[in-house]
């Protein structure tokens, strides 16, 4: 099996993400920024070693946030979760690198809504009805980590509670409320404490 630094994954230049308009922190306008990035010429797959640590790039992340009623689904990082320097963090995100095979090689929107329902498929068991919606972006140029990443906040609203992980990396899994989040914001990672800010914009009609 391949290392993690030789998987290649979706990123995008950061000079043509700040020529739509750079933002630090939540935009709900995601298709104006997704439309223009994801496809050939500009969307392109590129050895992650080389591009976790060069901020010239932004690798994009689907970030999928469950949500069921006032309960949001959250986890604890462990080992096996991709990012080293979020380990140990806790997380509302569900997702991962769009990597070229799980996006059969293409660099436009359609390719990359193919990798999401695969990482998905791969991650948890979703055993409510519910549906899916592109909420917003967030970067994040703040960490380290944040300067060469960009996620895609996507949320899934679900009728009841009934998400179950299907790989360790997700640890601790449970449904938490709203209320007892904003208690213990600063166990969590630095994207889902931005999503925990907007989250009454987010879950607002669709």
């Amino acid at each position: 099996m391949a290392s993690k630094d030789e998987e290649r994954v979706l990123c995008v230049p950061t000079e043509a993400v700040d020529r739509i308009g750079h933002f630090q922190g939540f935009r709900p306008d995601a298709s104006v920024y997704l439309d223009a990035l994801l496809k050939p010429g500009i969307a392109k797959f590129v050895r992650r070693g080389d591009c976790e640590t060069d901020p010239s790039l932004k690798q994009i992340i689907p970030y999928v946030v469950f949500l069921a009623k006032d309960q949001v689904f959250v986890y604890t990082r462990g080992k096996s979760q991709g990012e080293s320097r979020l380990h140990a963090l806790r997380s509302f995100g569900v997702g991962g690198h769009v990597s070229d095979e799980d996006a059969s090689g293409g660099c436009n929107r359609a390719a990359y809504e193919l990798a999401l329902q695969r990482e998905l498929d791969e991650e948890v068991r979703i055993d409510s009805p519910g549906r899916m919606r592109t909420v917003g972006l967030i970067n994040d140029d703040s960490t380290p980590v944040g300067q060469v990443h960009m996620g895609v906040v996507h949320l899934y609203e679900i009728e009841s509670p009934a998400v179950e992980p299907l790989e360790a990396g997700l640890a601790e899994a449970t449904f938490m409320s709203i209320a007892s989040i904003h208690a213990i914001a600063d166990e969590f990672e630095t994207w889902s404490r931005i999503c925990l800010k907007n989250l009454p914009e987010l879950a607002g009609p669709g």
